[in-house]
C-alpha cells in the first residue's frame, strides 16, 4: 500500500497547487463570459501589447490599465492577428468598441480611437465581442489584482 500512497499524495498536492494558481490568475468577465487575461499596466507593456502573436485563444485577452481615464487610441503595428478593442471608463462600463480590427500590413498604420474617455482597454480575438453580444454600457468585472499602474 505504501507504493500507492506516494503517487496519490503527489497527485493531490499537484491538484491543490493547480487550483490555487488558477484561482489567482487574472481574468475578466463580460456578459457572463470569463476571459483569462494578461495585464498591461506599464508603458512598455502597453506599447508592446499583443504584437508578434500568431494566435489568441477565444477565451483569452489582454487588459490595458491606465492610471487615469482619457481618450485612448490603439494601432496594430506588428500585430499579426485581428482583434476586437473594447474601451471601458472608470466605472468599467463599455463606452466604445473597435471590432474586427485587421493587422497592419504597411506603414502608416491606422489608429483606432475610443469615442469617449477610457481607463481600461480589453483586446480580444476578432469576432468575440459580436459572439457574446457586447454592447455599450456592459460592465467589465476584473478578477485578481491589477497591481501598480505606471
Amino acid at each position: 500500500m505504501n507504493r500507492w500512497l506516494a503517487p496519490l499524495l503527489l497527485m493531490l498536492a499537484t491538484s491543490v497547487h493547480a487550483t490555487a494558481t488558477d484561482a489567482t490568475a487574472p481574468s475578466v468577465q463580460l456578459r457572463g463570459h470569463t476571459f483569462s487575461i494578461e495585464l498591461a499596466t506599464t508603458d512598455a507593456a502597453r506599447q508592446h501589447g499583443l504584437m508578434e502573436r500568431t494566435n489568441l485563444p477565444a477565451d483569452h485577452g489582454m487588459l490595458f490599465v491606465f492610471a487615469s481615464s482619457a481618450p485612448q487610441a490603439f494601432w496594430m503595428k506588428n500585430t499579426l492577428i485581428p482583434l476586437d478593442i473594447l474601451y471601458f471608463d472608470d466605472a468599467r462600463k463599455l463606452v466604445s468598441m473597435q471590432l474586427d480590427v485587421p493587422p497592419c500590413k504597411a506603414d502608416p498604420c491606422p489608429i483606432y480611437p475610443s469615442h469617449a474617455s477610457a481607463r481600461y482597454v480589453l483586446e480580444l480575438a476578432a469576432g468575440t465581442s459580436r459572439s457574446i453580444g457586447a454592447k455599450p454600457g456592459d460592465e467589465l468585472t476584473i478578477n485578481g489584482a491589477v497591481g501598480t499602474v505606471q
